[in-house]
C-alpha cells in the first residue's frame, strides 16, 4: 500500500462524511427510481450514504481499490454497465479511478461543495452518486473518474 499523499490527507480531511445532508443524488428522470425506504432495504448505511447522499467512502477501504482484475464495474443501484478494468489505473488517492466511462454509461454535474466546484458523477440510468471526475488523471483522457467502491459491484470477464 502507498503512503498516503498530501493530495489523500486534504481530502480524507474534509471528507463529506463529516457532512450529512449537503447534498443527495441526481435529481431528474430516471430509468430506474426506487423510494427511500426502498434504497435504504437494498443498500449497507455506507452505501446509502455514498449513493444516495453523496457522501464519501474513507480511502484505502474499499477491496476494488486494489483490484487488478478484468471485468466490468456496474452500478450498485440498477446494475448499468459503467466502467471498463481496461480504463483503471492507481491514481495513489485510496479510491477506484479510471481514465473513462462506457459509452452512455454515467450523468455529471456541478458540486459546490468543500468551498470550490468540482465534477460529480452520478449513474445516468438510476441517478447514484459515483465519485468525483477530475482533470488530473494520465493519457488518453487526462481525466481521473476518482470513484466510491461502494457504490461499484465488479462483475469479472
Amino acid at each position: 500500500m502507498r503512503t498516503p499523499s498530501r493530495r489523500h490527507f486534504l481530502i480524507s480531511a474534509a471528507s463529506l462524511t463529516a457532512l450529512p445532508g449537503w447534498a443527495h443524488a441526481a435529481e431528474g428522470p430516471f430509468e430506474v427510481t426506487r423510494t427511500e425506504a426502498e434504497w435504504r432495504a437494498m443498500l449497507t448505511e455506507t452505501q446509502y450514504l455514498v449513493m444516495r447522499e453523496e457522501q464519501t467512502e474513507n480511502a484505502f477501504l474499499s477491496p476494488l481499490h486494489n483490484s487488478k482484475a478484468k471485468g466490468i464495474y456496474d452500478c450498485r443501484g440498477c446494475a448499468l454497465p459503467l466502467y471498463s478494468s481496461a480504463t483503471k489505473f492507481d491514481s495513489g488517492t485510496g479510491w477506484p479511478s479510471f481514465t473513462a466511462p462506457l459509452q452512455n454509461a454515467i450523468g455529471t454535474k456541478p458540486d459546490n461543495t468543500l468551498f470550490t466546484t468540482r465534477t460529480e458523477v452520478h449513474c445516468r440510468r438510476c441517478g447514484s452518486h459515483l465519485g468525483h471526475i477530475f482533470d488530473d488523471g494520465p493519457a488518453p483522457t487526462g481525466k481521473r473518474h476518482c470513484l466510491n467502491g461502494s457504490a461499484l459491484v465488479f462483475r469479472a470477464g
